[in-house]
C-alpha cells in the first residue's frame, strides 16, 4: 500500500540531506543553493520495529522483511508559490500526490549556509509555506463552493453535503486556519472532504533540523516550533540532518557507540519515520514462518479482509477467516503452537478489526 510521506521547506533548510540519510542514498542532490531539487525523489524506507525481530527469533525466521513508507523529497518552496512563483506549480502539485507533509525547519544557526530570506526563524518559515498552501486552497474553493451550493439547490443531495463541509474549510481557511481543522460530521462528508485534495487537510510533522551540539534536547528555536505543533494539533520531532547524513555512511555496529557518545539513544530518523507512521494513522501486522518473518501497513481500523488484502487481492477476495495471535501472547507463549495449546489462538472473521502487533495467518479460498 503507497503511503507516502512528502519532505517540504524552504531552500536551504536540509530538506535534501534528511532524504539522503532517510533513504541511505545521494538520489537527491543536496547543494547550497535553491531548488537544486527539480523533480521529487523518491525513497522507500524501512519502519523500524523490534517486535518484528522477537517474532522471528521465536519463529526460526530465515528472513525479516520490515514494512515501508515511502519519503518524497520536494523542491524547494519559495513566496508566490500558490501563483506559481519559482517552482511553486510543480511544487503544489507533487504535495497533492503524498499523504501527509514531513515539514523540516530550520532551527540553527550557520553563517556559512544562505537562507533565502537572510535569517533564521523556523516559525516565519513554517507560515511562509502554510501561506501559500493556504492560498491555493483557498482559491480553488471559493470557485468550487458556490457552484456546488448552486447544484445542492436545484436537488443535487451530493453536491449540497460537499458544499456544506466545503464551505466550513472555505470559512477556516478565510481565518487562516488550515483545512484539516474542519469539523467533518459523518462518512459521507468525510469522502467528499478527501474527495476535494485539499494541500492543507493533509497531516503535518515539524522536523526540526538542529546543530550536532542541540540533537538531544533540541534548542529555543526548536521550542518554539514545538508550541506551534501543539497548538496545530500537529506533531513534531528534533533531528540533525547532519549528523543523520553521517550515520548512513557508518556500519551497523558503528552507529550506536557513535549514538552513545552524543547522548543519543536512537537515531533522529527512527523518530521521523514512526511519527510519519503515526501521523498516516496506520498500524502493524505480522506473518510469521520458518522462511520469513514480515511486517505489514494498513491503516487504523482496517478488518481483517483488508489486511488480508495487502498480501495478495486473491487473499482478501477468498476470505474465509484470520487466525490471529496478540503479540504478547505469541512472545509469552514462545509461538504458534504454544500460542494455540493455552487457547490464545482465535478465529476471527470478517468484521473483525485488526489491532496493532496482531500475529495473522489467513484462511482462503477462490
Amino acid at each position: 500500500m503507497g503511503f507516502r510521506c512528502g519532505i517540504v521547506g524552504l531552500p536551504n533548510v536540509g530538506k535534501s540531506t534528511l532524504f539522503n540519510a532517510l533513504t541511505q542514498t545521494q538520489a537527491a542532490q543536496a547543494a547550497n543553493y535553491p531548488f537544486c531539487t527539480i523533480e521529487p525523489n523518491v525513497g522507500n524506507v524501512a519502519v523500524p520495529d523490534p517486535r518484528l525481530d522477537m517474532l522471528a527469533g521465536i519463529a526460526g525466521s530465515a528472513k525479516i522483511i520490515e514494512t515501508q513508507l515511502a519519503f518524497v523529497d520536494i523542491a524547494g518552496l519559495v513566496r508566490g508559490a500558490s501563483k506559481g512563483e519559482g517552482l511553486g506549480n510543480q511544487f503544489l502539485g507533487n504535495i497533492r500526490e503524498v499523504d501527509a507533509i514531513v515539514h523540516v525547519l530550520r532551527c540553527f544557526e550557520n553563517d556559512d549556509i544562505q537562507h533565502v530570506d537572510d535569517r533564521v526563524d523556523p516559525i516565519a518559515d513554517a507560515d511562509t509555506v502554510d501561506t501559500e498552501l493556504m492560498l491555493s486552497d483557498l482559491e480553488s474553493l471559493e470557485k468550487r463552493v458556490p457552484n456546488l451550493a448552486k447544484k445542492g439547490q436545484q436537488g443535487d443531495k451530493e453536491a449540497k453535503i460537499a458544499a456544506a463541509v466545503l464551505g466550513r474549510a472555505l470559512d477556516l481557511l478565510r481565518e487562516g486556519k488550515p483545512a484539516r481543522l474542519t469539523d467533518v460530521k459523518d462518512e459521507e462528508e468525510q469522502r467528499l472532504f478527501d474527495q476535494a485534495q485539499l494541500l492543507t487537510a493533509k497531516p503535518v510533522l515539524y522536523v526540526c533540523n538542529v546543530n550536532e551540539e542541540d540533537a538531544a534536547e533540541g534548542n529555543a528555536l526548536s521550542a518554539k516550533v514545538f508550541a506551534k505543533a501543539k497548538a496545530e494539533g500537529a506533531e513534531a520531532v528534533v533531528v540533525s540532518a547532519a549528523i543523520e547524513a553521517e550515520i548512513a555512511t557508518m556500519e551497523p555496529a558503528d552507529r550506536a557507540e557513535f549514538l552513545s557518545d552524543l547522548g543519543l539513544a536512537e537515531t533522529g530518523l527512527a523518530r521521523v519515520i514512526r511519527a510519519g507512521y503515526s501521523l498516516l494513522h496506520l498500524l502493524t501486522f505480522f506473518t510469521v514462518g520458518p522462511k520469513e518473518a514480515r511486517a505489514w501497513t494498513i491503516p487504523v481500523g482496517a478488518k481483517a479482509p483488508q489486511a488480508a488484502g495487502a498480501i495478495h487481492s486473491d487473499f482478501e477476495r477468498g476470505f474465509i477467516r484470520a487466525e490471529t495471535i496478540a503479540y504478547p501472547d505469541y512472545v509469552a507463549h514462545k509461538g504458534e503452537s504454544g500460542a494455540r495449546d493455552s487457547g490464545k489462538l482465535r478465529a476471527e472473521g470478517k468484521e473483525y478489526v485488526v489491532q496493532d502487533g496482531d500475529v495473522l495467518l489467513f484462511r482462503f479460498n477462490v
